[in-house]
């Protein structure tokens, strides 16, 4: 295990139990004070996960947390309640956990974020049925041949076969696909899943993506 975790917190107490707890569990431990340098150490290096406290000083938590991208965040906090968790939850981190907080829970909440972050990074190939998704190529094929999709198409597509046992809302959907395709919208959303299900249906015949009626979509 080598696993780098920026803790950025600006209470050294807490800071200094977190990087001691960790360390001592075969975690690579980055410190950050405030937003500001917390940003200023991300243009220079990727950790595999962040703890990440709300009020700091300079730039705080919640301003800080959209301009992480691609690393799993853990928000630990004192100050959360129901409606800041859905807001932070929706607005990209992780998870979170109370302060104070038992390090027992905290370990495996981090275990679970690791382990589904190697997941999906070492799955550059997803397979549903005779559908096959190349994260890294955007290839698609169904039984071998290849699917031509757009944009929009494949975003969703990937979205829905990352979480295939999952129906995933049309809120969820445009948000979760918002950074590859900012111009979709609620009324065009419709339209191209619609497209979608008919390029896959004519590939082979089957239906690969199912409508769950009044609540979103899921693979068939």
């Amino acid at each position: 295990m080598n696993e780098n975790i920026m803790v950025i917190d600006d209470d050294i107490h807490i800071g200094n139990m977190l990087e001691e707890a960790l360390s001592r569990d075969g975690y690579r431990v980055t410190r950050a004070y405030s937003g500001t340098e917390a940003l200023m150490l991300l243009s220079s290096q990727k950790p595999d996960l962040i703890l990440l406290d709300l009020m700091l000083p300079g730039l705080s938590g919640e301003e800080l947390l959209p301009k992480i991208e691609g690393i799993p965040v853990i928000i630990v906090s004192a100050k959360i309640d129901i409606d800041n968790k859905v807001e932070l939850l929706l607005g990209g981190a992780a998870d979170y956990i109370t302060k104070p907080f038992d390090m027992k829970e905290l370990k495996a909440r981090i275990r679970v974020q690791l382990r589904s972050r190697q997941l999906t990074t070492s799955r550059s190939e997803l397979t549903y049925k005779e559908l096959k998704l190349n994260t890294d190529t955007h290839n698609v094929t169904v039984n071998g041949d290849e699917v031509r999709l757009t944009r929009t198409e494949y975003a969703i597509l990937k979205l829905l076969m990352l979480n295939p046992d999952q129906v995933i809302t049309k809120s969820v959907m445009l948000d979760r696909i918002s950074t590859d395709t900012p111009d979709c919208t609620e009324t065009s959303l419709k339209q191209h899943i619609s497209n979608l299900r008919k390029k896959l249906r004519s590939a082979d015949g089957t239906d690969y993506i199912e409508a769950v009626w009044g609540i979103g979509f899921k693979m068939a």
